[in-house]
């Protein structure tokens, strides 16, 4: 079984021959460190599923300093949904990390997808629902954790993240300076 088929298993039971529908409108891709997936202005055609490495979502404020919303590694999706769904402008810039394998899925085989494939949308509505509660600790913790706080949720539920990305990222990820983060660093080794 693969990567991909092993997810969707662990979301909801979904016979193989249904999986092996999914997965011919999957395509392979392979991106090096640095490059973007997407930037905000572009249309997003595409949403993928990662079976190796790390990117990052990020977009710029108006003084154009970068904010990193969020990170995903393997067994995640990322994209801009708005973008993707609503086939407008994208808001977000989608960068790989480290060297990154996807798999992709088009825009005209998610729409197939998702009429011709049942359980390809409960599985997708099971993602949105997960996403939907990422989202909303996360605002909560933005609004009412403090920084410290926010470092420690942060080491706690994404341990290899903190090892695979620069503290620079995991900053401006919990809105503050890379300074700060090394006091908050130095804190905990004292």
């Amino acid at each position: 079984m693969t990567p991909f088929a092993q997810h969707i298993q662990s979301i909801l039971p979904v016979a193989e021959e249904r999986i092996a529908l999914i997965e011919n409108r999957l395509i392979e891709k392979q991106c090096a460190r640095k490059e973007h997936f997407l930037r905000a202005g572009e249309l997003a055609k595409s949403v993928y599923f990662i079976t190796s490495g790390c990117v990052r979502t990020y977009i710029y404020d108006l003084n154009g300093a970068e904010h990193n919303i969020t990170f995903s590694m393997e067994n995640w999706w990322f994209g801009d949904l708005q973008s993707f769904i609503k086939q407008t402008p994208a808001s977000f810039y989608i960068q790989a990390l480290e060297p990154t394998s996807v798999l992709s899925i088009h825009k005209k085989s998610w729409d197939y997808l998702m009429l011709e494939v049942p359980e390809f949308s409960d599985y997708t509505r099971a993602l949105f629902r997960n996403t939907m509660f990422a989202h909303e600790n996360r605002i909560v913790q933005n609004l009412s954790f403090t920084a410290e706080e926010r470092y420690q949720f942060f080491l706690a539920h994404y341990p290899n993240l903190s090892q695979r990305i620069s503290q620079k990222h995991i900053a401006s990820y919990i809105g503050i300076t890379p300074e700060f983060l090394s006091m908050l660093r130095s804190r905990r080794t004292e």
